[in-house]
């Protein structure tokens, strides 16, 4: 399938001189917006700052509150505490129709009796745009998302992903500053989802419309967002950029969710000129940088991710900004691009990923040594 770069052109000015009704940028602003469910908070206190024309996503577990917050934003759900503003604008008494955004969700929502013209062109009859203007539009949309010769088709003439192309040509036909997607790719298999998301993400780069997308997919929020903003219990506990984030968790628990990740219990023996050493209970002691002051005694966690460990059969000489380990490869998994290593160090089951580059693959038993930089793992408390 060709990538949306090979589509003919298309531009925020192709699809209209400016969003129908205002000519602003898109900034959202969440500042303690709660909703509650009985006793629950479920969206307790939230502040985000989104950037105009930043794509941002909402990860976390399910009931974290991230669809509650989309929800919330769109107008669908009540605030209760707090304030919604739109470059500047408080909209939180606005009713969703006049919020003016774009809303691509999982189900695709195509309305079966309409072909795809039709559907793409809805949002701007309710808007009373003109007979010419509609099929400029609209023609232009569906360039955009590469169904140009599909507009006599309907729903169920359609696959999975040319229904979420409709959905999302829809989303964008009358040019809102903001669009609202919420796991819109949920639905699809793994290789079409990972060529919608390239494609999502090159049609809001050429728009420069603001996106807030709601997922539970980690590799989906990396791979396609300029900012994320982790979700747990109704909070936002981290938000940054998928690097940051990734490599510089602030807590097992993201450390945890984002990807894989190695915590090893341990207790805080020190911190020297911000590095921290750790004593795990097997007698080992190894070393990691301390984000933020603890005390000696503290129970904290190293972490450190697979793939910044080295692996070989024999210990190299020792090095000041490493940290090593001896121990037996306890179990081996061949997961195709990465062989995935667990070696038992003293009792602590170490998580070692190696590229399948047609090196020697050890075996279950084998004696090796574990080697990565002190500045690669983290002290969390916990």
């Amino acid at each position: 399938m060709s990538r949306v770069s090979d589509a003919p052109a298309a531009s925020r000015e192709t699809l209209g001189a400016e969003p129908d009704g205002a000519d602003a940028r898109g900034a959202i602003s969440l500042r303690r917006i709660t909703k509650r469910y009985g006793d629950e908070r479920v969206v307790d206190a939230v502040s985000l700052e989104i950037r105009p024309g930043e794509f941002f996503s909402l990860l976390g577990p399910s009931g974290s509150g991230k669809t509650t917050t989309l929800m919330m934003i769109a107008g669908f759900a009540d605030l209760e505490e707090g304030q919604i503003l739109i470059d500047g604008t408080d909209i939180a008494a606005e009713p969703p129709q006049r919020r003016g955004f774009g809303m691509v969700f999982q189900n695709y929502a195509i309305f079966p009796h309409l072909n795809v013209f039709e559907n793409v062109a809805f949002p701007l009859r309710a808007r009373r745009v003109t007979g010419l203007e509609i099929e400029r539009r609209v023609r232009d949309a569906l360039a955009l998302v590469r169904l140009e010769r599909f507009g006599e088709r309907f729903a169920r003439q359609l696959s999975g992903g040319q229904q979420q192309r409709v959905a999302i040509a829809r989303a964008i036909v009358f040019q809102p500053k903001v669009v609202l997607m919420d796991e819109p790719l949920g639905a699809l298999d793994k290789n079409l989802r990972y060529e919608m998301q390239v494609e999502i993400k090159d049609i809001q780069r050429r728009l420069g419309m603001t996106v807030v997308y709601v997922t539970h997919d980690q590799e989906e929020a990396m791979n396609m967002s300029d900012r994320i903003g982790i979700m747990n219990h109704g909070r936002v506990d981290q938000v940054g950029p998928p690097t940051q984030i990734y490599e510089r968790p602030v807590s097992t628990f993201i450390a945890r969710f984002l990807g894989e990740a190695n915590l090893l219990s341990g207790e805080l023996r020190e911190v020297c000129d911000g590095v921290a050493t750790i004593a795990l209970p097997g007698g080992v002691t190894l070393r990691a940088v301390a984000p933020k002051p603890l005390a000696a005694g503290t129970p904290v966690s190293l972490f450190v991710r697979p793939e910044r460990i080295a692996l070989a059969e024999t210990a190299g000489p020792p090095a000041s900004a490493l940290n090593r380990a001896a121990g037996r490869i306890r179990r081996m998994s061949f997961l195709g691009n990465i062989l995935r290593y667990v070696v038992d160090v003293s009792g602590a089951e170490i998580t070692v990923d190696v590229q399948n580059a047609g090196s020697r693959r050890l075996a279950e038993g084998d004696a090796v040594a574990l080697a990565w930089a002190v500045a690669d793992s983290l002290a969390l408390e916990g």
